[in-house]
């Protein structure tokens, strides 16, 4: 339920005014090659027909995400020919001149306000402590901190470059909206996201059995089992209006054009390799890492010939195709199984025995990190689809802060990686010390009264990042392997990273048990 509007929200707009000034001071930083890729996005849409959208191909970073965000980078050109026209040409490849990187920079600040909103929309759905008079000690105010100064996004979007800020304001805003009991505006919203960035695929199972079960079956039995009777029709066809609606309106134009193939495998390229160039660190690394040991020992010990391994298994780096010399080789198909099998538990969970609003948002968290774990060629940067949902439960329950300082802290160093320049390591360095030390401080404030946050062999393991960094960084530079193996730094930091990763994966799971086992102990002491 939501949380009465009666506390003071003075602090709210310092918070968000902070964190957009120092998005400002992070313009003129490292861009990546998703500065260019949004870039030639603003030219295609600018300067072609929508029937061409999706067959441009003079760059390399072709049109790939779904048609609303399409018109999106369509309405930011619109602004763009204010800045410099000249980024409007398709033919400027890697074209970045200072009228550019600031408007481009700024339409990322800009868009964020819809994450600003989402936040507070957030904050407002936990609820209040009333034994702390300072605001310090509010889960509202902890939550907006986490939130507003996500050490991720933060590098990500304003440093590396991406609008994920906006697009998790609409998934934030979407969530905010069932905890209020607006399911309607909270399914159109995802729809629209789906629209926005097919990766929220990932979480599609947790909104479909939630609704489902929660907004089209009115009720329950006495012990908490499904009513049969209770399924109303008109609640599912509302629904299906807003989601068929919201698709057909995207889609609409390119399925008439006869393009919807075309786009669809823009979308789904699944001829890239398993694993991203920087391998995420899911199980797949682990895996391919314990392919690679076992090829090394397989030659050491001469039950495997040298020269019928593959070549990228033995002396090439993080590649995208990797090719698995002892493991059984990995298929699309074979990630979708472990991805749903991933999944099955979480969602059954949610339609047996249904928490509300708040075991919507854990099984959004297992869907996501389930995700994470088993899909194809799975990014980096979509770990943060667990840490910012899951930022919401940290706040109310110990346990759930555990797993979240666990799963953060691992999660935003793996993206370390990403920003590779000197000019930008003191900064991600303190940015991730600040939000890490806030956030174990802050949730130990809330948690005052239990006991540790975290056991001693979880502080070893997170402890352990501080010299891995050290030897990235600043040791293995300087070795004699730097020119034969440089991908050793990438490898360690995501094998290390998979630890913790698959750690809190596993912790939530258990968790997920324990409080369904909970539930069907009342449910059963109730019935008698």
């Amino acid at each position: 339920m939501a949380a009465p509007m009666l506390e003071d929200w003075s602090w709210f707009p310092v918070l968000a005014f902070g964190v957009s000034i120092l998005k400002c001071l992070l313009i003129n930083t490292y861009h990546s090659t998703d500065f260019e890729v949004h870039r030639n996005w603003l030219a295609i849409t600018h300067s072609l027909p929508v029937s061409k959208w999706y067959f441009e191909d003079t760059s390399e970073w072709t049109l790939d995400y779904p048609p609303l965000f399409a018109w999106f980078e369509y309405g930011l050109s619109q602004i763009a020919t204010y800045f410099d026209k000249e980024m409007l040409v398709l033919q400027h490849l890697n074209h970045a001149s200072p009228a550019t990187v600031l408007f481009q920079r700024l339409s990322v600040i800009f868009t964020d306000i819809v994450f600003i909103y989402a936040v507070r929309e957030c904050c407002k759905c936990v609820p209040r402590d009333k034994g702390s008079k300072d605001i310090l000690g509010k889960p509202s105010f902890v939550l907006a901190v986490l939130l507003l100064w996500n050490f991720g996004l933060l590098i990500i979007d304003h440093i590396h470059f991406q609008y994920n800020g906006f697009l998790f304001g609409v998934l934030l805003l979407s969530i905010a909206r069932h905890f209020q009991c607006r399911h309607l505006e909270g399914a159109l919203l995802f729809a629209l996201l789906l629209n926005l960035k097919h990766i929220y695929l990932y979480i599609a199972p947790a909104y479909g059995i939630f609704l489902l079960r929660s907004y089209c079956f009115t009720q329950d039995n006495a012990d908490g089992s499904l009513n049969w009777r209770s399924f109303s029709l008109s609640r599912l066809v509302a629904l299906g209006i807003i989601v068929c609606s919201v698709f057909a309106l995207s889609f609409g134009p390119f399925i008439l054009l006869g393009q919807l193939p075309q786009v669809l495998s823009r979308l789904f390229p699944f001829k890239r390799g398993l694993c991203h160039a920087y391998w995420a660190p899911n199980f797949w690394a682990l895996y391919n890492v314990a392919d690679k040991s076992l090829s090394v020992l397989g030659v050491r010990l001469n039950l495997l010939d040298v020269n019928r391994l593959p070549k990228a298994s033995m002396t090439g780096g993080l590649v995208q195709e990797f090719q698995h010399s002892v493991l059984p080789s990995v298929s699309p198909f074979v990630t979708l199984v472990c991805t749903l099998m991933s999944l099955l538990p979480a969602l059954f969970s949610i339609w047996c025995r249904p928490s509300g609003a708040r075991g919507f948002l854990r099984c959004i968290v297992i869907c996501a990190l389930g995700s994470f774990m088993f899909g194809w060629h799975v990014h980096e940067k979509a770990i943060l689809m667990a840490i910012l949902p899951l930022s919401l439960l940290a706040v109310e329950d110990k346990e759930d802060a555990r797993i979240f300082l666990i799963l953060a802290t691992t999660g935003h160093y793996s993206l370390f990686p990403l920003l590779f320049t000197a000019a930008e390591l003191p900064i991600k360095i303190l940015l991730m010390l600040l939000f890490t030390l806030y956030s174990f401080t802050s949730l130990k404030m809330l948690f005052r009264h239990e006991r540790r946050l975290i056991s001693i062999p979880e502080a070893a393991y997170l402890a352990g990042l501080a010299p891995l960094e050290v030897f990235c960084e600043l040791v293995y530079p300087w070795t004699r392997w730097q020119q034969a193996f440089p991908f050793i730094p990438l490898l360690l930091t995501s094998v290390y990273c998979a630890l913790g990763v698959t750690y809190s994966f596993i912790t939530l799971y258990l968790s997920l048990l324990r409080t369904e086992g909970t539930v069907k102990g009342k449910a059963k002491g109730k019935s008698q």
